[in-house]
C-alpha cells in the first residue's frame, strides 16, 4: 500500500508542478522576474543562461526535501522525487527536444509536435509582453491539430 501512496504523491507532484509552474511562468517570469528570464527569450551566447537559475532553485528544493525526509522516507521525500522527476521531464522536453541544448531527437508523435509549436508560438515574441502557452506539458489543443501553423 505504502508503494501506491509514493507513486500517488510523486504523481501529484508532477502535477502539481505543472500547474505551478505555468502560474509562476506567466505571473513571475513574465513579469517582476523578467530581468531574468529574458535571457531565455534572447540568443543564448554559451551553454547556460542566466534563466537557468530557476532551475537550480527547484533542484535545490527538492534535494533539500529528500534530505529532510530520507530517514523515514516520508511524504516530503517522495515530494522531492516528483519535484526531481518533472525536471527530468522538463530537461528532456525543454532543454533537449525544444531548444535543442543537446542534438534533437527527432520526432512525428502529434503531441510532441504540438508541444514544440505552442512553444515555438511562446518564443515568438522575445519581449515581456505578449506571451501566450506558458505550460510545459500541456498547451491549447490547436496546436495539436495536423497541420497546425508551425
Amino acid at each position: 500500500m505504502n508503494v501506491l501512496i509514493n507513486i500517488a504523491i510523486i504523481t501529484g507532484t508532477i502535477i502539481g508542478m505543472e500547474l505551478t509552474s505555468w502560474a509562476m511562468h506567466k505571473f513571475l517570469f513574465h513579469g517582476p522576474l523578467w530581468f531574468i528570464h529574458k535571457t531565455h527569450h534572447q540568443q543564448r551566447h554559451g551553454w547556460f543562461e542566466l534563466n537557468d537559475i530557476f532551475s537550480i532553485g527547484f533542484a535545490a528544493f527538492a534535494l533539500w526535501l529528500m534530505w529532510i525526509g530520507h530517514l523515514s522516507l516520508d511524504y516530503r521525500f517522495w515530494i522531492g522525487a516528483g519535484i526531481s522527476v518533472y525536471g527530468i521531464i522538463y530537461f528532456i522536453f525543454h532543454d533537449w527536444f525544444i531548444h535543442n541544448r543537446f542534438k534533437a531527437f527527432k520526432s512525428n508523435n502529434r503531441y510532441l509536435a504540438g508541444i514544440r509549436r505552442a512553444h515555438k508560438i511562446h518564443h515568438k515574441s522575445t519581449e515581456k509582453y505578449p506571451s501566450e502557452e506558458f505550460g510545459l506539458l500541456v498547451a491549447n489543443r490547436k496546436w495539436f491539430k495536423n497541420g497546425a501553423a508551425k
